[in-house]
């Protein structure tokens, strides 16, 4: 299989978070790859990837990173895929990295999701797949329709908890 999504992580303690990312993947059939790789430590490996990514098939890249948050950023520097930053709650609440993320100059556009939020980036990179694939187009038409029978199958579930003062 040739992966269509990069998941690259600042560290390998990201992957707690990133694995709900992967999860959605795996669910939508969608082949992707998983990386560890810093924009501080690692620089010319981040470099590397992001100018090859496309090259290798990759369509759109989730960088997951905490604190001062780089990667995502980096990454976008270099390659005109779309990139997805995931800020992670490492510090600060995660609200470090998600300044650090979402505060892209002009030019350098980083889509951004919220703290610790790894699913809805890979929904967005699932959305953004399904744009030329007619296939994802049906799943995240399911998908989402499954979201919607959850909800009404709770509220069914909560007109049948009791309490002495609740009118619904």
């Amino acid at each position: 299989m040739t992966p269509r999504v990069s998941i690259i992580m600042g560290s390998t303690s990201d992957l707690p978070i990133m694995e709900k990312a992967a999860k959605i993947f795996d669910e939508f059939a969608i082949p992707f790859e998983m990386h560890a790789l810093s924009a501080h430590r690692t620089p010319a490996e981040v470099e590397n990837f992001a100018k090859n990514a496309q090259s290798r098939g990759i369509e759109v890249i989730v960088a997951a990173a905490g604190m001062a948050a780089h990667l995502p950023g980096v990454i976008a520097s270099m390659t005109t895929l779309p990139v997805i930053g995931v800020p992670i709650n490492a510090t600060l609440d995660g609200m470090d990295a998600l300044l650090a993320i979402v505060q892209m100059p002009p030019g350098i556009p980083v889509a951004t999701v919220g703290i610790n939020a790894s699913m809805n980036a890979a929904i967005l990179a699932t959305q953004f797949l399904a744009v030329k694939d007619a296939s994802l187009q049906v799943k995240l038409a399911e998908y989402k329709e499954n979201l919607k029978k959850k909800i009404v199958q709770a509220n069914d579930e909560l007109a049948a908890v009791k309490f002495r003062y609740k009118t619904n």
